[in-house]
C-alpha cells in the first residue's frame, strides 16, 4: 500500500465489498494540511498569549469576533493596515483596540487621538497576526462614507494645492466664495497653515460668517462667507473633528490630525453656541514648534548665563510667569530639551499635552477621573524622576508638594499666573505656602511676554517722536551698568515694518520673548522670612541686584531691530 496502484486496488475491492470508501490521497493530503494549519494557528495564538502576559497586557483573538462597523471605523483602513491595529469594541464611554505590536508609540498615539476625538476611555489588547488578518477583512463591508466621517479627510496634497493657489488673504476671500463646502474648510486650514496662524476663528454674525486668523497673537479678518453657507461649513468641521452634528446648543470639543511626510498637524476644535449660530475655534498645533532650543528663546547677556546655571542645578524650583499666551509652555519645553539626556529621568504633568517630546515621559491630567495635579504629582514622585515639570501651580496642595520635591533632590519647573516675576513670591504666600519652605526651594523666576518681530522683508529705520524717545531713554538709563555700556545712548536707532506681501501687509512676522529673570539671593530670602512681602518690594530688590526688566529687555531688542518700540510698550507696559 505504499504506491498509488495498491491504494486504488484496495479502494476498488472495498467498493465491491459495499464498504465505506477510503479517502483518496489528494483529499487525505488536504485534510492533513488543514489539520496542521489549525495546529500552527493554535500555536501562534499561544505565542501571542505568552507575549501579552510578558507585556502585562490583555490578549484577545478576533477570529469570528462580532465587531460593529462604528467601532471598526474609528481607525481608518489605511492606518489599520499600516500599524496592524483594529478597534473591536466601542460602547460610547469606552473603546477597545487590539494590535499586533501594542507597545509601540504609534499605537499609544492612536488611542490618545481617539480619546480626544470621541471623549471615551481607551484600552489596548494584544492579538496575533492571524487574528488581525481575519478582522481586517471586515473593512470590506463598511460603507465608504462611514470611514470618511471618522477619518481625517484633509490631506497633505490639499494643503500643498491650496497653499500654492492662495498667496494672500485677498486670494483666500475670493476663492472661498466659489468653491464647495468641503473645499472651503480645506482651503481655510491650508491658508492658515501657510500663514503660520496659531488659531482659526469662524463666527456666525447676523448677515455673514467671518473667518479670522490669529497671527503672532493678534486676530486678523481674512475672509467672509455668505450666511447661507454656515450650516454646511459647521457640519463639515464637526464631521472632521468627531463632534455631534445635531447638538447646537451646547459647547463641544474635538480634534483631528493632518499627517504630513515628516510632521503632523493636530487641530483642536472648540464650538460654543452664540446668538447667530455656533462659534468655532480651531487651534493648529504643529510638532515642529517644539523645535525651539533654549539658546533661541531670546534671553540675552548676563540673565541668560544666570538662568543657564540655575537649570543645570540638580534640585530646586524654577518658575515661569505671565498671562495666557505669553509663551510659558514654550519656555518650559525649551528647558526640558536642554536637560533631556539618557542619564536624566524627566516626567511632566500637563493639561493638556500640547506637543510630544522625545525621551520625556509626559502625563495627561484628567480631573474627571480624579487624576489632578496634586494626585499626579504624588504618583510621579514614586517614579524616581530627576526633573519634574508641572503644567501649572494653582492651589496650595500642588504648591506644597512641588516645593517638597524641590527640597528633596528634584529639579521642579512650573508656571504660575502673575503679571511679572516679582509677583510670584507674594502669590505663593497668598496661597498659604510656608515662607521657611519657599525660601530655600525657589531658585529663579522668569517673567515673560511675546512681542512680534519686524518683518525682515520690509524693515526700515524710523525716527521716534520727542516724547517717546525721552521715555525710552529714561527706561534705558535705569539698566544695570553692564548692559548700559553695550548701547550708545546718543545714537539710538529704531525700526518698523512698512508692510509687504510676505507679511500680508502687517509689518510683523513671527514672535520672540522678552524676559526678566529674578534670581534668588540672601536679601530676597530674608524678606520672605520676615513676612513683609509685596510685589513692589520684590521688584525693587531684584532691580537693585541687577535684574533687567521686561520693558528694558524689549527696548534692547528694539534697538537691535528685532521688534518695534510701539510693540514693546503695547505688550509690556
Amino acid at each position: 500500500m505504499s504506491d498509488l496502484g495498491s491504494i486504488n486496488d484496495l479502494l476498488k475491492k472495498k467498493s465491491d465489498d459495499n464498504v465505506a470508501p477510503i479517502v483518496a490521497p489528494e483529499e487525505e493530503k488536504e485534510k492533513f494540511a488543514k489539520g496542521m494549519e489549525k495546529i500552527r494557528l493554535k500555536e501562534l495564538e499561544k505565542e501571542a498569549q505568552k507575549k501579552a502576559a510578558t507585556l502585562g497586557l490583555p490578549y484577545i483573538n478576533l477570529v469570528g469576533f462580532p465587531i460593529a462597523a462604528d467601532a471598526l471605523a474609528l481607525i481608518p483602513k489605511t492606518e489599520a493596515e499600516k500599524l496592524k491595529v483594529i478597534c473591536f469594541l466601542w460602547s460610547g464611554d469606552e473603546f477597545r483596540v487590539a494590535a499586533v505590536n501594542p507597545e509601540t508609540l504609534e499605537i499609544k498615539e492612536i488611542i490618545y487621538q481617539i480619546e480626544e476625538r470621541i471623549h471615551a476611555k481607551g484600552a489596548v489588547y494584544l492579538m496575533s497576526q492571524h487574528s488581525f488578518e481575519s478582522a481586517f477583512k471586515l473593512y470590506k463591508i463598511i460603507p465608504e462614507k462611514r470611514e470618511v466621517v471618522k477619518g481625517v479627510t484633509i490631506t497633505e496634497e490639499e494643503l500643498k494645492k491650496y497653499g500654492g493657489e492662495i498667496k494672500n488673504f485677498e486670494d483666500l476671500n475670493n476663492k472661498v466664495q466659489t468653491v464647495s463646502t468641503s473645499e472651503v474648510v480645506s482651503m481655510v486650514v491650508a491658508s492658515a497653515f501657510g500663514a503660520e496662524a496659531s488659531d482659526i476663528h469662524i463666527e456666525a454674525e447676523e448677515k455673514r460668517v467671518v473667518i479670522r486668523f490669529r497671527l503672532d497673537g493678534v486676530l486678523h479678518l481674512v475672509a467672509n462667507l455668505p450666511k447661507e453657507a454656515w450650516k454646511q461649513t459647521i457640519s463639515r468641521i464637526k464631521l472632521l473633528s468627531g463632534l455631534k452634528i445635531n447638538i447646537t446648543d451646547k459647547p463641544q470639543d474635538g480634534r483631528f490630525t493632518i499627517f504630513l511626510t515628516n510632521d503632523k498637524i493636530d487641530v483642536r476644535v472648540s464650538t460654543i453656541p452664540t446668538g447667530f449660530g455656533e462659534s468655532v475655534v480651531m487651534r493648529l498645533l504643529r510638532s515642529a514648534t517644539v523645535g525651539l532650543e533654549f539658546e533661541d528663546l531670546g534671553i540675552r547677556g548676563e540673565p541668560y548665563e544666570e538662568l543657564k546655571k540655575q537649570i543645570e542645578r540638580p534640585n530646586g524650583m524654577i518658575m515661569t510667569t505671565g498671562p495666557t499666551g505669553s509663551g510659558k509652555t514654550t519656555t518650559l519645553y525649551a528647558i526640558l530639551k536642554k536637560l533631556s539626556s539618557p542619564e536624566v529621568k524627566i516626567i511632566t504633568l500637563e493639561d493638556p499635552i500640547e506637543y510630544k517630546l522625545a525621551g520625556i515621559n509626559q502625563s495627561q491630567i484628567d480631573a474627571s477621573r480624579g487624576y489632578t495635579f496634586p494626585a499626579g504629582l504624588r504618583s510621579i514622585l514614586r517614579q524616581d524622576p530627576d526633573v519634574l515639570m508641572v503644567g501649572e501651580i494653582r492651589d496650595l496642595e500642588t504648591a506644597e508638594t512641588s516645593i517638597q520635591a524641590a527640597l528633596t533632590g528634584h529639579l521642579v519647573i512650573s508656571t504660575i499666573h502673575t503679571n511679572d516675576a516679582s509677583g510670584a513670591i507674594p502669590r505663593f504666600l497668598s496661597m498659604g505656602v510656608k515662607p521657611f519652605l519657599l525660601s530655600p526651594a525657589l531658585d529663579a523666576i522668569i517673567g515673560q511676554r511675546l512681542v512680534r518681530k519686524i518683518c525682515k522683508e520690509c524693515k526700515e529705520e524710523i525716527s521716534l517722536d520727542a516724547e517717546t524717545l525721552q521715555k525710552v531713554k529714561k527706561i534705558l538709563e535705569e539698566l544695570p551698568e553692564k548692559e548700559k555700556k553695550q548701547i550708545k545712548m546718543d545714537n539710538l536707532k529704531f525700526y518698523h515694518g512698512k508692510g509687504c506681501l510676505k507679511c500680508n501687509n502687517i509689518g510683523y512676522k513671527g514672535r520672540i520673548g522678552i524676559y526678566e529673570i529674578l534670581i534668588m539671593n540672601k536679601e530676597i530670602e530674608q524678606v520672605i522670612l520676615s513676612g513683609d512681602v509685596s510685589e513692589y518690594k520684590m521688584k525693587e530688590i531684584a532691580v537693585k541686584n541687577g535684574m533687567v526688566t521686561m520693558v528694558q529687555d524689549g527696548l534692547l531688542k528694539a534697538i537691535d531691530g528685532i521688534t518695534s518700540v510701539e510693540e514693546v510698550f503695547g505688550v509690556a507696559e
